[in-house]
């Protein structure tokens, strides 16, 4: 049986090799735009890749999809209970940027303790008067340092794991990881947040975003910061409460952040944190660091969520297993 998998908004614009590649000898098809598929290919479609939700008016006509993949790790986009009443389980691929987006904690991190963004820009506007080897802001030895992570999932053990690289000194807190998990690593356990804050240099967020993670960075929690602490989120932007960090920083309850994701992207310019950072205001110069949601991305990472997305349609569609499902228990009569 031949199946027919459609990515009815297609991301990118370099060809479809990978994905068809991905269904072998089933039938890849790919659209620019949701209204741009037929209700044809709507009704007879086996199995959708989509990065975006489908609009109510679309779901309604499928007839014979059986599953649905979102080729990324985030899915808080998604109406999961909408899909789950349609029948449709909902995967994701959550092991396509593992390394990236951990390795891109640690350049942030290493990126302000070590001063390779103070000292480019400071020598670009005098290469020789600047020449300050002895300068380094935040600087601290590594190996002296306390490491913490926010969610202990597939990023977040490869965050610990190359703090443990350092020579750091690694805590973790998630609730919902099993006894023990943190054991399986060597590294410590905490129990709240504010415990976290109090006793690390270092705080790096890999949590998924829900209605419990959103805002929950506060400035509750950030005023519990032992003091000099840097924050690094890589994960997703709403968990950070951006005016409260804007006033943690104000007030310097942390030292300084680097920031790959943010409530608002592209950003916000009338943010009052962005704001004063692209401005240079001197209380917030070289503190934060922004990178455009790019943490993910590397050509092998890229090839990876575009071809495990068909691959994991194919793989369910040819009875050989479920994998990564988030919405299971809104489905419970399965097509």
């Amino acid at each position: 049986m031949t199946y027919r998998i459609l990515w009815p908004a297609m991301r990118w614009p370099d060809g479809r090799d990978i994905e068809t590649s991905s269904v072998g000898e089933h039938r890849a098809e790919f659209c620019e735009r949701f209204q741009d598929v037929s209700d044809e290919q709507w009704e007879n479609c086996d199995g959708i890749v989509t990065v975006n939700d489908i609009p109510a008016e679309y779901r309604a006509k499928l007839k014979k999809c059986r599953i649905v993949v979102t080729p990324k790790v985030g899915f808080d986009n998604l109406d999961l209970a909408a899909w789950g009443a349609l029948g449709l389980p909902v995967c994701n691929v959550p092991d396509y940027g593992t390394q990236e987006v951990a390795d891109h904690a640690m350049a942030l991190m290493l990126s302000l303790m070590k001063g390779i963004t103070f000292h480019t820009r400071e020598l670009k506007q005098d290469p020789k008067g600047l020449w300050r080897p002895a300068l380094n802001p935040f600087g601290k030895r590594l190996s002296s340092c306390v490491f913490g992570v926010v969610g202990l999932g597939r990023i977040g053990t490869a965050a610990a794991l190359r703090a443990k690289a350092f020579g750091m000194d690694v805590v973790m807190y998630d609730p919902y990881r099993e006894n023990g998990a943190e054991l399986a690593v060597g590294i410590r356990r905490v129990h709240s947040l504010e415990e976290l804050f109090g006793q690390c240099d270092v705080v790096s967020l890999h949590l998924p975003l829900g209605p419990t993670t959103e805002k929950l960075i506060n400035l509750e929690v950030l005023s519990a910061s032992k003091p000099g602490l840097v924050l690094v989120n890589t994960a997703r932007g709403p968990i950070i409460d951006l005016d409260d960090l804007y006033t943690a920083m104000q007030e310097n309850m942390i030292q300084a952040c680097g920031l790959d994701v943010l409530p608002e992207e592209p950003a916000n310019p009338d943010h009052p944190l962005i704001k004063a950072w692209a401005a240079d205001e001197e209380w917030i110069d070289h503190r934060l660091l922004i990178t455009p949601h790019s943490a993910f991305f590397t050509p092998e990472s890229v090839y990876d969520m575009r071809f495990k997305g068909g691959e994991v349609a194919i793989k369910y569609l040819d009875g050989n297993g479920l994998d990564n499902c988030v919405n299971q228990q809104w489905v419970e009569n399965p097509r």
